[in-house]
């Protein structure tokens, strides 16, 4: 649901990423030599060498700095500076609504032949009514002070979603029961969406498997998609994160069939969502 940026800016700061790491390898450091010599959280390492959190000019100079290569802090200082500037500019531009993220995200639905979805807290954007997605898209709208264009996002939302019709797909949705019975607009709206989830779930390309709300404690991750087992989309609460380094794509991939084995399929999850349709008033 939230804003992700576009595949430029990802690319570049994968980029920045890349050139940290090919330092530490060229001067035969682990990241556990980075952390010793820096000061710095075993996770900041990670973040930093994985394009998950941007580094600092600071960042960059010491981390040139304790791999023997000053002379090339400058470049790489600069080459995230780009990516900076792109993600400023990316962020303007969306500053004019939603419907923009929609379209962006359609074509990598368009070329994906297998999606595995994880979602802890909403409906999968993929089986959401148009009166859901508008009430959710409003929501996120309200929330990040942009334009509200809900209605606009929600019809390339639902367009986009066709393609769980067709064959030659396969998607396989894993729900937390949580998200069955979070309520997104009024009851009206949730018995709509719950039911559309009934006939979704029998559609040949979708599989469909429900947490139960008491299956054995596990930690829920956050909501994240993985498509064709290659790149993984992860939604955080102010932004979403691409992954595309086959082992951490490797990892999602395990997590959703961990959270598939935790799920009930068929009957015992049709029974679930039924029993999440609110009551007549």
């Amino acid at each position: 649901m939230s804003e992700a940026p576009s595949a430029r800016i990802e690319e570049a700061r994968q980029r920045v990423a890349k050139r940290l790491r090919d330092l530490r390898l060229d001067a035969g450091l682990t990241g556990q030599d980075i952390v010793e010599r820096t000061g710095w959280q075993k996770s900041k390492v990670s973040r930093l060498q994985n394009a998950v959190t941007p580094p600092s000019t600071e960042d960059i100079r010491t981390w040139c700095r304790v791999c023997g290569a000053d002379d090339q802090a400058v470049d790489i200082i600069e080459a995230a500076r780009t990516a900076d500037s792109m993600y400023s500019e990316w962020r303007r531009r969306n500053r004019s609504g939603l419907r923009p993220m929609q379209v962006a995200r359609a074509s990598i639905h368009r070329e994906t032949a297998q999606m595995r979805v994880y979602s802890s807290t909403l409906i999968p954007g993929m089986l959401q009514t148009r009166a859901y997605a508008v009430a959710l898209l409003s929501d996120i709208a309200r929330a990040k002070r942009i334009p509200n264009d809900s209605e606009a996002a929600a019809d390339v939302r639902v367009e986009r979603s066709n393609i769980i019709r067709e064959s030659g797909r396969t998607f396989a949705f894993v729900v937390e029961e949580a998200a069955l019975r979070r309520h997104v607009g009024g009851p009206d709206v949730m018995t709509e969406q719950l039911l559309h989830l009934l006939d979704a779930a029998r559609y040949p390309a979708v599989s469909l498997g429900v947490i139960p709300a008491g299956a054995s404690a596990r930690w829920p991750l956050e909501t994240f998609t993985v498509y064709d087992d290659e790149k993984v989309f992860v939604e955080l609460l102010t932004a979403a994160l691409t992954i595309t380094t086959p082992s951490e794509v490797a990892q999602y991939v395990e997590a959703h069939l961990e959270m598939t084995r935790a799920a009930v399929f068929g009957p015992d999850a049709y029974r679930i969502i039924a029993g999440a349709i609110p009551a007549p008033s």
